[in-house]
């Protein structure tokens, strides 16, 4: 049975499982709110370790670890959903855990995750499980083209490839070591879009406006809050998320990704049992980020407001940009010293975030810029002018699909109140 407590005081000590830049921004959070913080991950150089009050560089499955993690803090959470279960039931068995382990399992398996969707009532694409060589011969070929995906640790773009044929799926079951997969049928987009929410231990729970998301490369690239989409259809992203938190009884902030179809219906990607990279903005642009709601679930504190005070779009930066000469663009082979930081921020409304890596990776993510403005279209103004400086592509243009449908809805609304 899990632990219940009462809520914890600002100077007790909160636990973390998970060393990267979201746990580095919840240790702020946290912080920030009086509470100390004790990270355990098992690389000793991490983002999170760096900036918490006291850091145990072991593997998850380690039991005396986990141990002194249990004995010290009050309250554990994790920043990414891979942490392994047996790591989250043994600790539920001294300290309340939030999110739990079910939830996370759920998560981890892509077919168990749209199993979970359906039966709570939210669309996904269609798909089928792969996981012989026979259920490639016998997939209904209406699924082409499509993408492959591994169940089980695909991110940012890793464990997915790209089908069109069936000769192509029975290549990219090879080339993923014929691990579980789920094939799904590519659909014709409009954009994505997430949702986050936070619920507390009490029951209540917020949710903050959809974010529009540009993926490059299967990487988060570009995120707008609020999204360019009708208000019906943000309406309802935000109650299927609702619904999905309550439905699991969650203790955390979660995160639902959505596909955006060009006839205005919504079909779940995904879900993320953690604050997510597409709600960095809410760091600045909302009354209260989804870092210092994941503290406060944590500390069994009230939620805060998720009221939106100022739109922004945030854009992502990866290790690519540290194999350019500063300056001029050129590629190097070895990385330098990175972007001229002082021309991102002499833009107005620009709000920097390195996190602390020590080493420049190609795709790896070293950071975030996020552009406030009085409006979204000051903020996409401001997000070019970084993206010039930083020398990247800019957000795209606004998704035609979800701009004519909102067009076609307002006049509606319009002509029904004439």
């Amino acid at each position: 049975m899990a632990v219940t407590a009462s809520p914890l005081l600002p100077g007790a000590w909160l636990g973390l499982l998970g060393g990267g830049q979201l746990g580095r921004m919840f240790a702020h959070a946290a912080q920030r709110l009086g509470y100390r913080v004790l990270v355990l991950a098992p690389d000793n150089d991490n983002p999170a370790g760096r900036v918490a009050d006291e850091f145990l560089c072991a593997d998850y499955a380690d039991p005396t670890a986990l141990g002194e993690l249990a004995r010290r803090v009050g309250a554990v959470t994790t920043e990414f959903e891979n942490v392994p279960a047996p790591a989250l039931e043994f600790l539920a068995q001294h300290v309340p855990v939030r999110p739990g382990a079910a939830a996370l399992a759920i998560a981890q398996d892509r077919l168990e995750e749209k199993r979970f969707f359906t039966a709570s009532g939210i669309r996904v694409a269609p798909h089928a499980a792969i996981a012989s060589e026979t259920d490639i011969a016998a997939f209904d070929a209406g699924l082409l083209p499509g993408i492959l995906k591994t169940t089980r640790l695909g991110y940012d773009g890793k464990g997915q490839i790209r089908v069109a044929t069936r000769a192509d799926v029975a290549a990219a079951f090879r080339q993923l070591d014929g691990v579980p997969c789920v094939l799904e049928q590519q659909l014709a987009l409009s954009c994505e879009l997430s949702v986050l929410v936070a619920r507390a231990t009490d029951g209540s729970i917020v949710s903050y406006p959809p974010t529009e998301n540009e993926h490059r490369g299967g990487i988060l690239a570009v995120s707008l809050l609020p999204a360019r989409i009708d208000e019906e259809i943000a309406a309802a992203a935000r109650r299927a998320a609702l619904a999905l938190a309550q439905r699991m009884a969650y203790t955390g902030v979660l995160c639902l990704e959505f596909f955006l179809l060009q006839d205005g219906a919504l079909v779940a990607n995904e879900m993320a049992p953690r604050p997510h990279n597409s709600g960095h903005a809410t760091i600045e642009a909302c009354s209260t980020s989804q870092f210092e709601q994941q503290a406060r679930v944590l500390a069994s504190l009230p939620l805060g407001d998720a009221t939106l005070l100022a739109p922004a779009v945030t854009l992502n930066v990866l290790g690519d940009l540290w194999f350019r000469e500063a300056g001029t663009g050129a590629a190097i082979d070895a990385p330098g010293a990175g972007p001229r930081w002082s021309d991102v921020l002499a833009v107005p409304g620009a709000k920097m975030h390195l996190y602390g890596k020590n080493e420049a990776r190609r795709g790896r993510k070293m950071g975030h810029v996020t552009c406030l403005g009085a409006n979204l279209e000051q903020a996409l103004e401001r997000a070019r002018r970084v993206c010039a400086a930083l020398g990247i592509e800019p957000p795209q243009t606004a998704p035609v699909g979800a701009i004519a449908l909102h067009d076609l809805r307002r006049a509606a609304r319009t002509a029904d109140s004439a």
